[in-house]
């Protein structure tokens, strides 16, 4: 069984949105594969964004909290009560060999749920009617919805802050296709963006499925990511770092200033609230400008004068202080 999606944010059934975004947020930054080597970070980093992306999502939280991990699979015109007594009808049935309603083996039911052979006190017409409406059509028991597909599409780190569009040729069983998709601004990697009635084509009359869009970010030469968080190098002069300064970085919301107090020494971050990637649901991730002091590596005659200067009347051991 699928870990319910509550577990994986470790927030409560009744928990807030602002309470499931901060859970989201500080297991991203652990676990994302850029900051944790772990070899199973990536796997859990996964995990973590689609139990986000259901539980951020009114429609999908309340269709998860109806049907579990089924909540995916079942028709939209379910009602959750008798879902419940067919899933329990099923998990009652006597196990037993060969496929087939009367045969003791599992059958497929609409929507890929399986259901066993349940007794003879259980009436099956009965029991799918109440569910399905009681329709039997040219493929069984009532009209089967499509299956539900994944793909996946690389942006750049520019297209993820401000959105982008996408024509993606998806090869399915259902043949060649192309879609033309608008990806909003402030996706993360990882996210899965639910495309309703794209997936794959239903029978019967049933309902196509789901497409998910997963977006992977691809690296960039200058930024690093971290769930919505954002960072890159700052290059400091030693005077700089020493006495303090007020530096242009450039992110990809634009240029911006950020104050480098004295003292700074290499791998210290200075954060720039709000400049990480956007987000539709809530407050923007940050901007991390990390210090790298630099030495001019060919020094003019003043320049030695002073160097030499300072050495002879600074008390500083870079060894000995921390």
């Amino acid at each position: 069984m699928a870990r319910d999606f509550y577990q994986v944010l470790g927030v409560p059934k009744g928990a807030e949105q602002s309470e499931i975004q901060r859970a989201y947020r500080k297991l991203a930054r652990q676990h994302h594969p850029d900051v944790n080597k772990d070899p199973t970070a990536e796997t859990r980093f996964k995990e973590i964004s689609e139990a986000y992306d259901v539980l951020s999502d009114p429609e999908l939280r309340k269709r998860y909290d109806a049907f579990g991990e089924d909540f995916r699979r079942v028709p939209p015109d379910v009602d959750p009560e008798a879902w419940r007594q067919a899933r329990a009808y099923a998990g009652a049935g006597a196990g037993g060999a060969g496929p087939g309603p009367g045969a003791g083996g599992p059958w497929p039911g609409r929507g890929g749920v399986r259901f066993t052979d349940v007794g003879e006190d259980v009436d099956l017409d009965d029991l799918l009617g109440s569910i399905f409406g009681g329709r039997r059509g040219p493929t069984g028991w009532g009209p089967m919805p499509g299956s539900d597909q994944e793909f996946e599409a690389e942006i750049s780190l520019e297209e993820a802050y401000s959105g982008t569009q996408r024509s993606l040729t998806i090869t399915g069983p259902d043949g060649q296709r192309t879609l033309d998709v608008n990806i909003p601004a402030g996706v993360m990697d990882g996210q899965r963006i639910r495309l309703r009635g794209q997936g794959g084509r239903g029978t019967g009359g049933g309902e196509p499925g789901d497409l998910y869009l997963i977006i992977r970010i691809a690296p960039h030469p200058r930024y690093r990511v971290s769930g919505r968080d954002l960072s890159a190098t700052l290059t400091l002069s030693p005077w700089e770092a020493a006495l303090g300064a007020t530096v242009r970085v450039d992110t990809p919301g634009g240029a911006a200033t950020v104050n480098v107090p004295a003292g700074t020494s290499s791998g210290r971050r200075l954060r720039l609230k709000g400049r990480g990637l956007p987000n539709r649901r809530g407050e923007p991730g940050d901007f991390y400008a990390e210090a790298q002091i630099r030495v001019p590596t060919s020094l003019t005659g003043e320049e030695r004068r002073l160097f030499e200067e300072l050495r002879e009347h600074s008390k500083f051991d870079p060894r000995r202080q921390r």
